[in-house]
């Protein structure tokens, strides 16, 4: 009796195990997600959006080494779905992107807010803005550029 309830035991341990590794499919990336990006670095387009973005390029003209520069990139959906920004990345640690967290609606205006630390930057500036969504076609490049002027030595 004893040796039936242990098999029996050891029968539904299997056959729960075996539910386990289906599941583990899934955890591990066996199926598809639509939003995967391990293989271009681009999101994978399941339920694109449209998207006009109104400020593609900000010239702060010259500012003093040292100075942050602030400005907010505006787009709008013209899409029938939510547009998701995944990902702003920036070609240069001086420029930090911020992107918006929430999904911007059909018909909604959304911002991306970049500041630019020009210390130890003086020269022609000219940075850009990757910004990885769900916008068929991509969302375009962000330019910043401007000039950074020395600061004067007392």
């Amino acid at each position: 009796m004893l040796k039936a309830l242990v098999l029996s035991g050891f029968v539904a341990a299997s056959l729960v195990s075996c539910d386990v590794r289906t599941k583990d499919k899934i955890a591990d990336g066996s199926k598809i997600s639509a939003t995967d990006s391990s293989k271009s670095g681009a999101a994978v387009n399941a339920n694109p959006t449209t998207v006009q973005v109104i400020d593609s390029v900000f010239d702060f003209g010259k500012v003093t080494e040292g100075e942050v520069v602030e400005f907010s990139y505006r787009f709008k959906n013209t899409g029938t779905l939510p547009l998701i920004i995944s990902n702003a990345a920036a070609s240069c640690g001086c420029t930090v992107p911020e992107k918006p967290e929430a999904p911007i609606k059909p018909g909604e205006t959304g911002f991306i807010k970049v500041k630019f630390n020009s210390e130890g930057r003086v020269g022609m500036a000219h940075k850009t803005v990757t910004v990885t969504s769900n916008a068929a076609p991509a969302f375009p490049e962000l330019l910043l550029k401007g000039e950074v002027l020395a600061k004067e030595k007392k």
